[in-house]
């Protein structure tokens, strides 16, 4: 089961989920946790995150990431989007995260905020009725979304964001008409400008999300019933009970705001300019209700996680053992034959295994033949010819988590030397290594070699081989099928094999009816 924490960095919150995947690719959140870091507050007036916003955001990230990873989340996804992304600072807010607490964020533009909302609401929401609107309504920005159950038809990201409304438009408290005027103009021309006849149609249904849009719903729900919500999800809310929320909001000062029965203490100053937003886009729309969903870009983090993944998903149940599933997933990755590649790599080790006396090597050496054998041919996918070259090129330049640089490079050499030439320091590659790993390389590729010539014709013809000590040293290769491919190149690939183990091979050759492999 893969865990996974995803952390959204809001100009006005910081969210993190913590999901486990299970095998069917379906996810489970199993907590959620958010603190009003306020990191926008004043970086739409200023383009700059101030120092105290900053060392807020680090404070809660720091205990965000602690938390995750001491309940076992090691994979954290953090994303951040306008606040950072607006910021001519917001580079150094990254750095600083990167160098106190080894996360790596991805700043992510409107558009691609917008697609992960989408992807989170279409997997918990019928849409399926008609073409829906669906809106998020940030600190920095307003993601819109055009879509059907299917597909994502049109995106627009407007900065009409709640915080950066109150910072441009509502510098008094309670604002006059003067401030709400220049507000609602501006909301209005963006609206209508972002909504123009020749790129909509008629929307029959418009989904709300964001922490603006479940608080909203949660004083709406108390007003309209005297108890409170139950649950944020698929809760819906009328125009009507909008406009008494943003006549409330209006005429009342943060004091006065504090005493409205389901607000949030955290949105006193910032719900205004949301609900304001949210009403004029329901005008627009024609609209009479909103519904709403608690599920966003989180969920969509989650959703686009498992879609990007699913191979490395399914890997990971079927391989535990981390450095087998990279070398498979690197396999993979350039379509390798499997077939061949495994029979050759059983052969490998059934040679390995009793040739111990000759080459005195153990099991880490022997894990290296074994992914060598894995990963041979795949230089294939660049070009038969030559495509030796090419694998060792294709392993050394892979990102194989798991694997020191100096494995990665003992992995190459063997695969790369499965045939022709002999190792040399001609060969840069090779000359890089030290003495004793050069010894250790011509051994396997040599055992690899002659694994690789017993299954030249790729059919799994030889299906046991057992070594006969003594000088000569008899391979006896039991077979299926004609063998006499095998034999040939086989003959011409242990000479490497006589030279670093110090005696002839002999090949002897016999049918069997079984068919278990050594």
């Amino acid at each position: 089961m893969k865990r996974l924490a995803v952390i959204d960095i809001g100009t006005n919150s910081i969210h993190m989920v913590l999901a486990e995947i299970g095998k069917d690719f379906s996810y489970k959140i199993v907590d959620r946790i958010k603190e009003m870091a306020r990191l926008g507050d004043g970086t739409f007036t200023s383009h700059r995150l101030s120092q105290e916003a900053m060392d807020r955001g680090l404070i809660v990230l720091k205990r965000f990431s602690m938390l995750a990873n001491n309940k076992g989340f090691d994979l954290i996804l953090p994303i951040a989007t306008s606040a950072v992304r607006e910021a001519k600072n917001g580079g150094d807010f990254l750095k600083l995260v990167r160098k106190e607490l080894g996360l790596r964020v991805r700043v992510i533009t409107g558009e691609e905020e917008a697609r992960l909302i989408y992807l989170g609401v279409r997997n918990s929401m019928d849409l399926s009725r008609s073409p829906a609107m669906i809106v998020d309504i940030g600190g920095g920005s307003v993601e819109l979304m055009a879509c059907t159950q299917k597909r994502l038809k049109f995106v627009r990201s407007l900065k009409l964001g709640a915080i950066r409304l109150k910072d441009q438009f509502l510098k008094a408290d309670p604002p006059d008409k003067k401030m709400i005027q220049r507000l609602e103009n501006l909301v209005g021309q963006t609206l209508k400008k972002a909504l123009s006849k020749k790129r909509f149609t008629q929307f029959n249904q418009l989904v709300a999300t964001s922490g603006m849009a479940g608080n909203l719903a949660e004083m709406i729900y108390l007003a309209r019933t005297g108890r409170p919500l139950s649950q944020i999800d698929m809760a819906t809310i009328e125009l009507d009970e909008v406009r008494e929320v943003e006549r409330l909001f209006r005429t009342k000062d943060t004091q006065g705001r504090l005493k409205i029965p389901g607000l949030d203490p955290r949105r006193a100053d910032t719900l205004y300019p949301g609900v304001l937003v949210l009403r004029l886009l329901m005008e627009r729309l024609g609209v009479k209700e909103a519904r709403i969903s608690d599920k966003a870009i989180r969920e969509g983090v989650i959703y686009d996680f498992i879609q990007q993944h699913q191979e490395g998903l399914r890997a990971e149940q079927e391989i535990p053992h981390v450095r087998r599933r990279q070398v498979l997933l690197l396999a993979r990755r350039y379509q390798y034959s499997k077939v061949h590649a495994h029979h050759v790599s059983k052969l490998a080790l059934s040679l390995f295994d009793q040739t111990r006396s000759l080459h005195d090597l153990g099991d880490r050496e022997r894990e290296w033949l074994e992914y060598a054998a894995f990963l041979h041919d795949i230089g294939h996918h660049i070009s038969e010819n030559k495509h030796h070259k090419h694998t060792y090129y294709l392993i050394t330049h892979a990102d194989l988590p798991g694997f020191s640089s100096e494995e990665v490079s003992m992995m190459a050499n063997v695969a790369r030397y499965h045939r022709r030439g002999q190792p040399t320091i001609k060969h840069k590659g090779f000359r890089l290594l030290n003495r004793d790993q050069r010894k250790v390389v011509s051994c396997l590729s040599a055992i690899l070699r002659i694994a690789d010539g017993l299954d030249r014709s790729h059919f799994s013809v030889v299906r046991k081989i057992t070594i006969e000590p003594g000088e000569p040293l008899r391979l006896h290769v039991s077979f299926r099928y004609d063998p006499e491919l095998e034999l040939w190149t086989t003959e011409r690939r242990k000479k490497l094999f006589e030279q670093k183990f110090h005696c002839p091979v002999e090949l002897v050759a016999s049918t069997i009816e079984s068919t278990s492999v050594a």
